[in-house]
């Protein structure tokens, strides 16, 4: 049944709604083509929290009075009384909070990683994120940005007018250098762009995020009942919008697309997301440039006080907006004139689990098929600049990928959605890229449809073609591209398999909210294998990820590069897949699965940025020491497409923790940068220390799963413990992705850092806390690095640190 909203709903909103029979009627909105080399319109921004804190001493942990309990003592009530206790004075009836079902325990090292969201007067608090990591009965350590002011009266909104987004914007203002002026006076895109002066990268953030619309509609086209969502999901469309003429259309006819619009509530028992039980969300249908329902429920968001010490409660309504280009997560005020609090794009450019215990046998294959092989550019080979195709096997692990690449269910199969099975057989095995990790095809309409598209197909499993482009004209490069689709789609498959695969051996599995369709019985959500597009139409010159909550797909669209005849086809330059693949890793990892917004913007969205630089560089190296650069071969350029090559030679990478106050480095793919640079260096050091892995990926695990400690894990004492890579690249791997898990959502680079060193406590008993520190003191990132004035976006003063601790200063 479709409804409209009815005046009493917001109220109601636990308690039902109100529905009438409408005539359905299609939206007529307009979406503008994509331009060759224009760059995705992305909006990312939203309020500070100074309250948040990390905490990773136990010293500080200690200071809020809780004291370990029994080793033995389930780690979820061992989170309820850390959680109670911290929050004592500020529990009631109003105020209260949930654990949510995505939390997990690491297999390897055993903590436990709790994530609980603030509840107030029934509804979420958005930005209320609580991640405990535990183990033995103790709190290793906490990130918490709960609501801490006096509670609300219920459904109700303070009496100040505080809105982040021209906060955001008027900041941004501020900081630009006085004769940028001209630029923020004119309401015109087009005469911003003229203004050759701006730098580009500042032009696209001002212009997304800031530049307003020409005719906004008046209050009266605006809906008087705060129960009605349509009002403010138009406000946000008409600005996410990359199209002017579809944003105008919008204004112009506010009324008739919000009374086109049609939504289907939504109930559920217990939250899909663990937050709240009873809760009811909208799809709502017809909403112009949305290419599916967008849900909507309502919550609260914190927003900064006037003297930004404090923050107090926002009634929003919560939008989740896929779009072509974007997927956004997004809260907008209940209250006319709707303002936009934050926005968070899960695209990103460039039931509880069941415990590992308990995993349930995997039904047996009628037949297994031989290994598929692949001519491709095998893995360590980043792109055709350094070296040549060769065959391949179909190199599955057996951990990560126990039927291989070419299996899936059938009841988990896209292509048979909604098709009656007969027979009992339950794997599926395909002949081409098609599995149960990836979903590899071509996409040269930029569309979002996949299951139907074009991909190699290969009875023998023997995807073997032919990769020689020939130079021709301009108007001819992109059918020759396109020729070679075979070729582009078997090496995105393979690519994108292997990361999987080694991703999952460092423990970025099931639980913690991987990618795939079956999950084997080991917990975690399903059906959210990677959907990966080869030559996207959409575009040129870039990548992007989109990664939604754990259970929902994961989309990585790779595009053809025009930077030189022939084109070069960013499908084969291993890093840029890579990077790509690695903001699903990041986004997962970062604040729970069930929770994709806590790498949205300023440092924290730098960081998505920068892991996936970092990792792909890593993948790429070799014993021998090497500078690299980032996308160099798609981009025709040897410096690659960052402002520095990754070096640890200070006159060709000079990036410190103080670059980020440079004009410029407002973006989160400057932030990443420095990022990026700190870890490589971090690597480095571990390497002088601990020796090269010439192979990342760990022993194979034998028949009945236990993984041999070879020459790449440390030797264990009676075989108990965690496994700790041996060397340094390894290592640094492994750190890295639990350093993820152990973090606060919307991290700084401090916690980042904080994280990383306590992942190394835990896994190693801090064998390394003095070589890691003086990496990241050598960057500026020291104990004694600050920052003052932090903007939404990273803005702020800082100040490099390159002391170490006492401890580590005779090292």
């Amino acid at each position: 049944m479709r409804c409209l909203l009815s005046a009493s709903l917001a109220l109601a909103t636990l308690a039902g709604t109100v529905c009438a029979h409408l005539p359905h009627s299609s939206s007529s909105s307009s979406s503008s083509g994509s331009v060759v080399g224009k760059r995705r319109k992305t909006l990312g921004f939203g309020p500070s929290h100074p309250h948040a804190v990390f905490r990773s001493s136990p010293y500080q942990i200690k200071t809020n009075g809780f004291t370990p309990q029994d080793p033995a003592m389930d780690p979820l009530e061992v989170a309820r009384i850390f959680v109670e206790d911290v929050l004592s004075e500020r529990l009631d009836k109003a105020s209260s909070y949930k654990i949510r079902q995505d939390s997990y325990t690491d297999k390897n090292t055993g903590v436990t990683h709790v994530y609980v969201r603030q509840l107030v007067n029934g509804l979420e608090v958005q930005d209320g994120d609580m991640n405990i990591n535990i183990k033995d009965g103790i709190v290793l350590s906490y990130g918490s940005s709960f609501y801490t002011g006096p509670t609300p009266a219920p459904f109700t909104n303070p009496s100040s007018s505080a809105n982040p987004h021209s906060e955001f914007c008027q900041s941004l203002k501020d900081e630009l250098p006085p004769h940028l002026e001209l630029a923020f006076t004119s309401n015109s895109q087009v005469a911003m762009g003229t203004l050759l002066s701006i730098p580009p990268a500042l032009m696209h953030l001002h212009a997304d995020h800031c530049v307003s619309l020409s005719s906004p509609p008046p209050p009266e086209a605006f809906s008087e009942d705060p129960a009605d969502f349509r009002s403010a999901l138009l406000k946000f469309m008409a600005t996410a919008t990359p199209s002017a003429s579809t944003a105008e259309d919008i204004l112009n006819n506010f009324g008739q697309y919000r009374d086109e619009m049609v939504f289907d509530p939504t109930h559920h028992f217990t939250s899909p997301s663990g937050v709240d039980e009873h809760h009811v969300e909208f799809e709502v249908r017809n909403v112009p440039e949305a290419v599916n329902p967008v849900k909507a429920r309502l919550a609260y968001t914190q927003v900064p006080t006037a003297d930004g010490t404090s923050a107090e409660l926002h009634l929003v309504w919560k939008f989740e907006v896929e779009m072509q280009d974007n997927w956004y997560e997004t809260a907008v005020s209940v209250s006319y004139p709707h303002n936009i609090i934050s926005v968070v794009d899960w695209a990103s450019d460039s039931p509880m689990p069941i415990p590992s215990s308990s995993t349930a046998p995997i039904p047996k294959y009628p037949s297994k098929p031989d290994p598929a092989t692949y001519n491709v550019f095998a893995w360590g080979i980043n792109d055709p600049s350094v070296g040549n195709r060769s065959t391949v096997k179909e190199n599955f692990d057996s951990l990560a990928s126990p039927v291989g690449w070419h299996a899936l269910p059938y009841g988990n199969d896209p292509a048979f959605k909604g098709a009656r099975l007969v027979g009992k057989e339950f794997w599926r095995n395909t002949t081409t890229t098609w599995g149960n990790n990836v979903f590899a095809q071509e996409n040269w309409e930029g569309q979002n449809s996949y299951v139907n598209n074009y991909r190699p197909d290969s009875s023998s499993r023997e995807f073997d073609y032919k990769y020689k482009p020939k130079e021709t004209e301009k108007g001819d490069a992109l059918e020759e591209a396109q020729k070679y689709i075979n070729t582009t789609v078997a090496q995105l498959f393979y690519t994108s398999n292997l990361v999987h695969d080694l991703y999952y051996r460092y423990g970025f599995d099931e639980i913690s909210g991987n990618f795939q369709q079956y999950n084997f019985g080991r917990g975690g959500a399903e059906n959210d294998a990677v959907i990966a597009n080869a030559q996207d139409g959409s575009g040129y010159n870039n990548a992007n990820f989109m990664t939604p909550p754990d259970g929902q797909n994961g989309r990585m669209r790779m595009y053809l590069w025009n930077t030189a005849i022939p084109y070069r086809d960013g499908d084969l330059e291993a890093g840029i897949v890579i990077h790509e693949l690695s903001h699903g890793l990041s986004t997962r990892l970062t604040g729970g699965p069930a929770n994709s917004g806590c790498l949205g913007w300023g440092e924290s969205g730098g960081m998505g940025e920068g892991w996936g630089d970092f990792l792909a560089t890593t993948i790429r190296s070799n014993k021998e020491y090497s500078d690299y650069a980032m996308g160099a071969w798609a981009a025709n350029n040897e410096k690659g497409i960052r402002n520095f090559v990754y070096s640890l030679n200070e006159t060709v990478n000079p990036s410190t923790y103080k670059t980020l106050d440079k004009p410029g480095y407002w973006g989160v793919h400057a932030i990443g940068e420095v990022w990026a640079e700190i870890l490589w260096v971090v690597s480095q050091r571990l390497i002088e220390k601990h020796g090269y892995a010439d192979d990342l990926f760990p022993p194979t695990p034998s028949e009945n799963g236990d993984v041999p400690e070879g020459d790449f894990y440390k030797p264990r004492k009676g075989g108990k413990g965690p496994l700790v890579p041996k060397h340094g690249n390894s290592l640094i791997v492994q750190l890295v992705l639990d350093g993820m898990k152990l973090q606060s959502c919307r991290p700084s680079f401090f916690d980042a850092r904080d994280a990383i060193i306590q992942a190394d406590q835990i896994l190693t008993g801090g064998e390394n806390f003095c070589t890691l520190w003086k990496g990241f003191a050598e960057r500026g990132l020291g104990p004694d690095a600050k920052v003052e004035g932090r903007t939404p976006w990273g803005g702020g003063v800082r100040t490099n640190g390159y002391k170490v601790p006492l401890a580590c200063e005779e090292y």
